[in-house]
């Protein structure tokens, strides 16, 4: 969802930028359409620097000896971020 809005406002400002040759008294229109491409950009690199920390997962091996039997035993937790220990 946010990568779509970040790639929306990138169009729409482009459309208003480069396509639009209409004027309003006190407004530039291009103006607003670089702004809105400003944005859109931020929006889209911080979309993808959420969305890639979020894929990332953290893994935890522990190896005892268990006192009752004397085997060795491995156990291994995996969690990703919005897991919480």
């Amino acid at each position: 969802m946010r990568i779509g809005s970040g790639i929306a406002l990138l169009v729409i400002g482009a459309i208003l930028a480069f396509a639009v040759n209409y004027t309003l008294a006190g407004i530039n229109i291009a103006l607003i359409g670089w702004i809105l491409m400003a944005a859109g950009l931020v929006l889209l690199i911080i979309s993808i620097a959420v969305a890639a920390r979020g894929r990332s997962t953290t893994a935890t091996s522990r190896t005892m000896i268990d006192p009752a039997s004397g085997e060795q035993v491995t156990r291994t937790r995996r969690r990703d971020d919005f897991d919480t220990l």
